[in-house]
């Protein structure tokens, strides 16, 4: 969505305009035992699958605008703090806070999602994120796919499918023992059908806010509905591909479409553009991911 943030920072003042208050984001730390993991640093899956750390001492995240928070503190710009997945806010309770304690999330977690980032992008993010040694290596990534400005525009399954195995190979090089949970490809098609019912969001998303499903907010006829049902197909596919190709990996979680099947309500999405998730909504997604990596069995 690289025309999207294009179009986003220069309408800022405008969007601003139509804002009525702000949000404030808090901040905090804590601490936890570190565990090291144990296996053979293959990368390839054995026979006998590695036992899963559930209180991973490190973690590192990649992903696009809803790893970086973005929408949640200020309007049209990222908030790494109440991230899902490294942020500090306590009223989000990120996965890194969950797992390592308040006092520790500034120095045992990482963030190099990037806002507008499509899977092509992923396994650059995997190189830098590398370098920390996390334990585990959190991703949401996908949206930026299929929000593209036309249908004829996302990313082809084979190509997403081709990418994600690509990244993945990348990591097992550079983490050959770091765990990786997925979080599946949110439901554009509910996102439509709740953001629609505000009309500051409709205004906002004419801005260039995920055209191939959110253009034409109001338009309910055969064409339109098939659009969506196009984007909503494709955006099924792409979590059929992260299920597969995590489950090719003896340490990898994928979410099993629990992301995708939440039945969020505007409460969880940013009311500066009705398209990213609010404070309360990336609360909900660190929930979802923390329920993942602690579970005895996947």
């Amino acid at each position: 969505m690289r025309k999207r943030r294009h179009r986003l920072r220069l309408a800022r003042a405008a969007v601003a305009a139509a804002v009525l208050a702000s949000a404030g984001c808090g901040a905090a730390g804590h601490t936890a035992s570190g565990r090291q993991d144990s296996g053979s640093g293959s990368g390839q899956p054995s026979a006998t699958a590695p036992a899963w750390d559930t209180s991973p001492d490190s973690v590192a995240a990649v992903g696009d605008s809803i790893t970086r928070g973005f929408d949640t503190c200020t309007v049209l710009s990222d908030c790494p703090q109440s991230s899902w997945a490294t942020g500090t806010d306590p009223a989000v309770n990120s996965l890194a806070r969950r797992l390592l304690g308040a006092s520790e999330v500034t120095r045992r977690s990482w963030n190099h999602a990037v806002t507008g980032a499509r899977m092509s992008d992923l396994k650059s993010q995997i190189v830098k994120a590398a370098v920390h040694k996390p334990q585990l290596v959190a991703v949401m990534i996908g949206a930026n796919d299929a929000c593209r400005d036309t249908v004829a525009q996302m990313t082809s399954v084979a190509d997403f499918r081709s990418q994600f195995q690509d990244a993945m190979h990348t990591l097992r090089a550079e983490l050959p023992t770091a765990q990786v949970y997925v979080a599946s490809v949110p439901n554009l098609m509910r996102l439509w059908s709740e953001g629609r019912t505000n009309p500051l969001g409709k205004q906002i998303w004419r801005l260039g806010l995920c055209p191939s499903m959110l253009g034409d907010a109001d338009a309910l006829g055969a064409a339109a509905a098939q659009r969506r049902k196009t984007v909503q197909d494709r955006v099924v596919a792409y979590n059929a591909v992260l299920k597969e190709v995590c489950a090719e990996d003896a340490r990898c979680r994928f979410d099993d479409n629990a992301v995708y099947d939440y039945r969020f309500g505007t409460a969880q999405l940013s009311r500066w553009d009705w398209f990213h998730p609010s404070r309360d909504g990336q609360a909900r997604l660190a929930e979802i991911a923390y329920r993942v990596v602690t579970a005895e069995r996947p």
